[in-house]
């Protein structure tokens, strides 16, 4: 029944009609060198900021909402974690803008919403020492073109820093080839493997999860326990020690 009725605008089109073959080299590549890139300063000076402001120190858990768009999703999170931090990042001015954050970072209670880019703010999260309790990312852009795969976060070169802030990580989508390839990613880095899953979930906790809702459209999602995410790290520690 919900198939008849589902709504096929939106949906990811692209030529790639299962998991990228370059994949699994891009992957272990990455898991074998360090990343160099400069760090992006702008987003390195809102880090700062939040620093400053005590929010990383004050001991609660620490929830992070990667690529939280308007921030309607992170208030969300923090309404469901109340005794969290729920940290929204994005690098988009206008749509974090809807939620009133003009520049630099925006906190309500346990709420707080910046704007920066996410390969840089993991980074710094990861050099400060912060592990996260949680990490959701909610329909990241899936970048579907075949050429485009170094574009995804399971084949970016700062998927290892990802993974190291260590907490239970859920990432939800649209397409599924997307949810293939990050379970396949965290299986090669971790060692353990993974699948993904179809879900439904009561009511979307962001407008794109709206959307595709109403629309009737399939959602998958990854979720990957924290204990494993936490042995990546200790590994990953031991590594640069021994390097």
């Amino acid at each position: 029944m919900m198939d008849q009725k589902r709504d096929s605008s939106g949906l990811v089109d692209s030529s790639q009609l299962g998991v990228h073959p370059n994949l699994e080299k891009h992957v272990l590549r990455h898991l074998e060198s360090q990343w160099m890139q400069p760090l992006h300063r702008p987003s390195t000076e809102t880090f700062e900021r939040l620093k400053e402001s005590g929010a990383l120190l004050e001991g609660a858990p620490l929830i992070l909402d990667s690529g939280c768009g308007t921030g309607a999703s992170t208030q969300q999170l923090a309404l469901r974690f109340p005794d969290s931090i729920v940290i929204g990042v994005d690098q988009s001015r206008v749509r974090l803008e809807k939620s009133g954050l003009s520049r630099g970072f925006l906190r309500a209670g346990n709420c707080i919403l910046l704007r920066a880019e996410l390969a840089t703010f993991w980074r710094l999260l990861r050099a400060d020492g912060v592990v996260l309790e949680r990490h959701y990312l909610l329909y990241p852009n899936p970048w579907p073109k075949p050429g485009h795969l170094l574009r995804r976060w399971h084949a970016h070169p700062v998927f290892p820093s990802l993974l190291a802030l260590a907490g239970e990580i859920e990432i939800r989508c649209n397409w599924e080839i997307y949810a293939r390839e990050f379970a396949l990613a965290v299986g090669l880095a971790t060692g353990v493997q993974l699948t993904h899953e179809e879900f439904q979930p009561v009511s979307g906790i962001s407008p794109f999860e709206k959307k595709y809702l109403a629309r009737g459209q399939a959602l998958f999602r990854v979720k990957v326990d924290a204990r494993l995410t936490r042995s990546f790290r200790r590994a990953q520690a031991a590594t640069n020690l021994s390097g």
